[in-house]
Order: structure tokens, then C-alpha cells, then sequence
């Protein structure tokens, strides 16, 4: 029989209805004839209260043992979830992540998955028929045999680690939107949903500040070629045909998209914050010296800009990191003045980052140089620039993200079916 993984989010499984709409949902898919394991997320709010309860009790907790408290949202979800399955009459059962089990690295509150055995799934499809309930986010390390969990978001990495170890057919990811859209709409009410986007795009979309999916769930997915499929768990179960084309967003394989737009989206983060390290000696080592303490504080830089001094002898040098990393970052720099020598340190964090992305830009030359001409004329200064092969992103005052997200969306055509 076909298999199909069901992942539902923490307002999907925000209560009892919600659950039992969802049990609704995975009923749908059994009786259609599919095999199905479903991971779900903890109820809405439950995480944060766990989170908080662990932050009350030690500023500075074991990680280890925050772990083994946070993970216990999904277990209770998960069991529900079972409960309600069966009262239904689905032969259902609950599984924890180390019971699979789902190995990870020793990383606590980051773990990134090593394997998943989905053997005793497969045995048990063929066997009972029973629909596995699977607690996303968590998993174990097989040395220590402690509890992990994979970070916010880690329920979607958790479905499609399930859905490659089972050979799924499709792993839908159900949530509170009804697929993913070329912008965010409550910035650009014209933003429509995309029926396909490939899974390169995605993860551009993704890294660059659309909510939708988490970027490692992406990764999973286009290294195990596993078929994504985002759509709404609060659209009537009754009114789906799980046999007919249904409203969502497949994320697949390029070769599976027949024609390729030149730009499929625009993405946008405000959690973005600027450092500028003025006249700094330009010489070989300079970089290492900044960067190096950077990287050892596990701070991300994004955009690098350098502007040389007209005697060529000093240059200012400015850059990005996410604005929780922001003071972090001064002080690193700060510490490091000796080494780097520079004169001065300013900062902001009143910046954005919105980006342009598709794979069709590949091919098309000219489409960057039309964006700079648009925000020109809406009189919209661009701080930095960082392009790749499928995307190019600019650095703008934060004040005027919606105004350039707008424009570029109009500007590309993305408002136009």
C-alpha cells in the first residue's frame, strides 16, 4: 500500500476539537487506502510554557534536562492523538522518538538527525494496519541514550526524516496557511499561493524569512527527494478527496516544474542588525581577525560590504547578523579591537533584509539591475547587496520593508496570475 506521513502543528492540535479534527483528517487518508504515520507537534503554547518553567527554575538549566522537559508536549499530543484514533475505530498507537527510534547528535535544544529505523512502521502497516502517532522534535543520542530535541521547528525536520526512512509516497505539512505564497500577504494582500516551488527555492525562502518551513526539513527533503506537500489542516476533512488535486503547495524537484517562473517569490527578515567597523588597517589577516572571533561565538554573518579609503591604506568594513546576536556580536568585536585594530564601532538595527528569489533567474540576466531602478524611483536606499545563483538580497532601512516588498512583487509580476 502507498504510504503517507500527516505532520500537524501546534495550532492544528491547539485543543481537543482541534485534535479530533485532525484525527478526522488522518481517518480520510486510512480509509483511502494509505499507510500512515503522522507526527504532531506539542498544543499550541504548551512549548513556551515548558520553556519558561525551565528558565523559572535554573537561569543557567542542563541542557539535557531541559530536554527531557520540553519534549513532553509532543508525548501528550501524540498520546491524545491515539486516543482519539481509536475511539474512532483506527488502529492506532503512539510512539516517542527514541522508541523508533530517531538517533541525533549530542547537540541539546539543536539536535540535527544521523538516522531514523523506520522498519517496525513498515512491519506494523503490513501487519494491523495501525497508524503510527509519532512526537516530532525530539529524538535521542544513541551513546548517552538521553533525549534530544531538534529546535523550534523540528517537528517538520521530524516528518520528513519519517516520511524518507518509510519511503513515503508524499509527507503533507499541515498548518494554519493553505500553502506557500509568493509574499507574505499581510504585507502584499495581491500575494498568491503557488501550486509548485522547487525545493532549492524553498529553502532560499525559508532561510530568508519565510515562516512556512523549517530550512532543515528543506534540506531533508531535496537530499532525500522526498515530495513536500504545505496545506491546511482547518479546511473541512470531509470536503477533501484524497484522490483528487487538492489546494496546497507541492515543494518538489525542479525537473518536476514544467514552466519556471524568473522570480517565484519575495522573502523578508527584520531580525537583521548592521556593524561597521571604521578604518581599519588594510592588510592581509585583517578578515581572519574579525571573522575569526565571530565564527567562535557561533554568530552567522550574512552581508559583507568593504569601501576601500582613497590612499588605499584603511577601509571600512560593514556587516550583518541577526539582531539577537546583535550585542553579542559588539562585544566580540570589542574584545578583539586590539587584534583588529580599528577606529571606531557603530551599529543599527533598524535594517531589513528583503530578497528576491527563482530558479528561472538563472537564465534571465538583467533581473537584479531592475529591482536597484525600481527602489531607486521609490526613493528606497539599498545598504548592501549579497547575490547567489537563484537569489540577490538587499539591505534596506527597516521603515521601508513593505514598500519594497510591494514594489519588487509588483515589479516581477507576482501579483498576476
Amino acid at each position: 500500500m502507498p504510504r503517507l506521513v500527516m505532520k500537524f502543528g501546534g495550532t492544528s492540535v491547539a485543543d481537543l476539537d482541534r485534535i479530533r479534527n485532525v484525527a478526522r483528517h488522518v481517518k480520510r487518508e486510512v480509509d483511502a487506502g494509505y499507510d500512515v504515520a503522522v507526527i504532531v507537534s506539542a498544543m499550541s503554547g504548551v512549548t513556551n510554557q515548558l520553556v519558561a518553567w525551565c528558565k523559572d527554575a535554573a537561569p543557567l538549566h542542563d541542557t539535557r534536562e531541559y530536554d527531557a522537559v520540553v519534549a513532553t508536549g509532543e508525548q501528550v499530543t501524540a498520546g491524545l492523538l491515539a486516543i482519539v484514533l481509536e475511539g474512532m475505530g483506527v488502529n492506532a498507537r503512539s510512539w516517542q522518538g527514541w522508541q523508533l527510534p530517531i538517533l541525533t547528535s549530542n547537540v541539546h535544544g539543536s539536535a540535527r538527525i544521523e538516522s531514523v529505523n523506520g522498519d517496525e512502521l513498515i512491519k506494523r502497516f503490513a501487519e494491523m494496519k495501525q497508524v503510527a502517532v509519532i512526537a516530532g522534535f525530539q529524538g535521542m543520542h544513541e551513546g548517552t541514550r538521553r533525549i534530544t530535541t531538534l529546535g523550534r521547528g523540528g517537528s517538520d525536520t521530524s516528518a520528513v526524516a519519517v516520511a524518507a526512512a518509510i519511503g513515503a509516497e508524499r509527507c503533507d505539512i499541515y498548518t494554519d496557511v493553505d500553502g506557500v505564497y509568493t509574499t507574505d500577504p499581510r504585507v502584499d494582500p495581491s500575494a498568491r499561493r503557488l501550486d509548485k516551488i522547487a525545493f532549492e527555492e524553498m529553502l532560499e525562502m525559508a532561510s530568508l524569512g519565510a515562516k512556512v518551513m523549517q530550512v532543515r526539513s528543506i534540506e531533508l527533503g531535496m537530499l532525500h527527494k522526498v515530495r513536500i506537500f504545505v496545506r491546511s489542516s482547518f479546511v473541512k476533512p470531509e470536503d477533501i478527496d484524497p484522490k483528487a488535486n487538492f489546494i496546497g503547495t507541492l515543494i518538489c524537484d525542479e525537473s518536476e516544474i514544467m514552466e519556471q517562473q524568473t522570480v517565484t517569490g519575495i522573502a523578508f527578515s527584520k531580525d537583521e542588525a548592521q556593524i561597521s567597523i571604521r578604518r581599519v588597517q588594510d592588510k592581509p589577516g585583517i578578515a581572519a581577525a574579525i571573522f575569526g572571533p565571530l565564527a567562535d561565538a557561533s554568530i552567522n554573518v550574512d552581508m559583507i560590504v568593504q569601501n576601500i579609503s582613497p590612499d588605499g591604506s584603511t577601509t571600512d568594513l560593514t556587516f550583518t547578523v541577526p539582531s539577537s546576536d546583535y550585542e553579542r556580536a559588539r562585544v566580540t568585536i570589542e574584545k578583539a579591537k586590539a587584534q583588529i585594530g580599528y577606529e571606531r564601532l557603530d551599529g543599527a538595527t533598524d535594517v531589513a533584509k528583503v530578497s528576491v528569489i527563482g530558479i528561472g533567474m538563472r537564465s534571465h540576466a538583467g533581473v537584479a539591475a531592475s529591482a536597484f531602478k525600481a527602489l531607486a524611483q521609490e526613493k528606497i536606499n539599498i545598504l548592501a547587496i549579497t547575490t547567489s545563483e537563484i537569489k540577490f538580497s538587499v539591505l534596506i532601512n527597516a521603515s521601508q520593508t513593505d514598500q519594497a516588498v510591494r514594489t519588487l512583487h509588483k515589479l516581477y509580476g507576482l501579483d498576476k496570475g
